[in-house]
């Protein structure tokens, strides 16, 4: 039994070596517990216990301080252990084995060609001859490969059209019908532009079906799609901006029974599977971060004389882009958190927070201060987008700094200077460099210690322009909602009101807490039970008080 196309498809392999297709679901009709919670990470171990080499490809850049979690960038691929818990598995990257979060990766379609790739990278020249007959053998069933990417593609867009599906009638719907526990605020907060998301889906899946090939499935000609509606695509930026802000509400509301049982309820009666809400809502991220990876795996087997090939090439920069745009997005949300730790340190910090215009820190250093007076003052220096704050240190504590003020780099000019006199200033000066602004009438003379680092200095002003402007055509932005609530993060952590922050403000257990999860029976409720019974039914049932406790109730006396 080998995997391919996710969990969506499978390939039983009689003794005779044959192959015949089956679809995922005929598979579970063979075995009913891929069909219950976690059948999916059952598949893949079994597939792990047999020998076969599983691989993942990163959804995005996973990024850890912690020596128990894997760290990645977006593309790597790992080498799946174990996927025994649905949250956290267990994988290698070259030498280096640890826990990361299933979320963040997509199981390769073909994983044939690790092999291939692991035969071509190891083998020394005596086995080149073996290797180049697998690779010509890979090649021979290159339209086989096609296939399958071609009908993961297709299987995947479907489940995540009924995913969007549930999410609009399942849970938005029913939450509009009760005004007393939503307001239109908070359901925008939860959803996002999610039904915008859906629409737009349908229309694109409809597409594809007009050019999806049923006979032969390696003849689809799939790339003009992906062009017709790559504007389209960008709807995904609204989602995944708020959705740590949906995260950061959904946890706030979850702390009430009722609103858990809400939910559930929900999920119940829409007969969803079993999937928190929040993993519902985090579809949409996973999905279009997973594009540009399945358009990469399928340019790989679609041949440059193959009608579809410039289209696909050019659907795969283009998801690749929005991709990027979206892990880009998560990586300045984790800068934000230390951006934000980090003004919380500073003494006597004055004026609006640093995030009110910056998300980035781009350069840091020691650098003199010279006053039109001549006077001299050593600072540090800290160059985000859009401003430059330089702070004092502590005579005594090297590690404390004192707030002692800003430049707004939007109006400024950055300018080199020679070795010398300055006019302006009536002082001599080495290894400066002059920051002007022409629209207050005010000019900042500074000084390195070295040539090269006022070179690292001039470079980095460069940068931040070019950071500046790159946000600016990229759409990048973070709210306002994010910015404060990083803000009030930070606040606590200083005064050790709380112990951590994990992704995107979700409360997510260290792996070491996970490896035994309980998987809940998975109920499907008949259409036929009425909607107030169903609320109900995901009400547990409340225990009987002890006797003693109502007796002690009762009683004026307590021993």
């Amino acid at each position: 039994l080998t995997i391919d196309g996710g969990t969506e498809s499978s390939i039983l392999v009689d003794d005779n070596g044959s192959e015949e297709d089956y679809s995922y679901e005929e598979l579970c009709q063979a075995n009913p517990r891929y069909l219950q919670p976690g059948g999916e990470q059952l598949a893949i171990n079994e597939l792990i216990n047999d020998g076969s080499i599983v691989c993942a490809e990163a959804l995005w850049d996973h990024v850890t301080m912690d020596d128990q979690e894997l760290g990645f960038k977006a593309g790597d691929v790992i080498h799946v252990l174990d996927a025994s818990n649905k949250d956290w598995w267990w994988g290698k990257i070259d030498d280096n084995e640890a826990w990361f979060p299933a979320c963040f990766v997509r199981l390769r379609v073909n994983q044939e060609e690790v092999v291939v790739e692991n035969a071509e990278s190891t083998q020394d020249e005596e086995q080149d001859s073996s290797a180049s007959k697998h690779c010509h053998k890979n090649a021979e069933n290159i339209d086989q490969m096609r296939t399958n990417v071609i009908k993961e593609i297709m299987s995947t867009e479907r489940i995540y059209i009924k995913h969007l599906k549930d999410i609009c009638e399942g849970y938005i719907r029913q939450c509009r019908k009760h005004t007393g526990m939503f307001t239109e605020a908070q359901l925008n907060t939860i959803f996002g532009n999610i039904e915008d998301i859906y629409r737009f889906q349908r229309k694109f899946l409809k597409d594809l079906e007009k050019q999806y090939n049923k006979e032969e499935p390696h003849l689809s000609e799939i790339g003009s799609c992906f062009l017709h509606h790559q504007e389209g695509f960008a709807i995904y930026s609204e989602y995944c901006n708020n959705h740590p802000s949906a995260c950061a509400e959904l946890t706030k509301l979850m702390k009430h029974s009722k609103y858990r049982h809400f939910f559930e309820a929900c999920r119940l009666l829409q007969q969803m599977i079993d999937i928190a809400i929040d993993g519902f809502l985090l579809t949409p991220v996973q999905k279009i971060c997973k594009y540009p990876l399945q358009l990469a795996e399928l340019l790989k087997y679609t041949t440059s004389e193959h009608s579809d090939y410039n289209n696909i090439k050019a659907a795969y920069e283009a998801m690749k882009n929005v991709a990027c745009l979206i892990n880009e997005h998560k990586r300045r949300l984790e800068s934000i958190d230390k951006i934000a730790n980090w003004q919380v340190s500073i003494v006597g910090w004055e004026g609006q927070d640093v995030l009110a215009r910056s998300s980035e820190l781009i350069h840091s250093g020691e650098l003199t201060k010279i006053s039109k007076q001549g006077k001299t003052q050593q600072r540090t220096f800290f160059l985000f987008d859009h401003q430059l704050v330089f702070c004092k240190k502590d005579l005594l504590r090297r590690d404390m700094l004192y707030y002692k003020g800003r430049i707004d780099l939007d109006e400024v000019e950055t300018v080199d200077m020679e070795d010398g006199k300055d006019k302006d200033f009536n002082v001599s000066a080495k290894n400066a460099f002059k920051l002007i602004n022409k629209v207050r009438e005010e000019v900042h003379l500074l000084c390195a210690k070295k040539p090269e680092d006022k070179q690292r200095w001039l470079q980095a002003c460069i940068d931040e322009r070019k950071r500046v402007q790159e946000d600016k055509e990229m759409g990048m932005e973070i709210s306002e909602t994010q910015k404060k609530q990083a803000m009030l993060n930070a606040k606590k952590l200083r005064h050790g009101k709380i112990k951590g922050v994990s992704y995107n403000g979700c409360p997510v257990p260290p792996p070491h807490q996970v490896l035994h999860p309980i998987h809940q029976r998975h109920i499907t409720v008949p259409t036929s039970i009425p909607q107030q019974q169903v609320f109900a039914l995901a009400e547990p049932k409340r225990k009987p008080a002890p006797f003693w406790h109502s007796f002690t109730k009762l009683t004026p006396f307590k021993k």
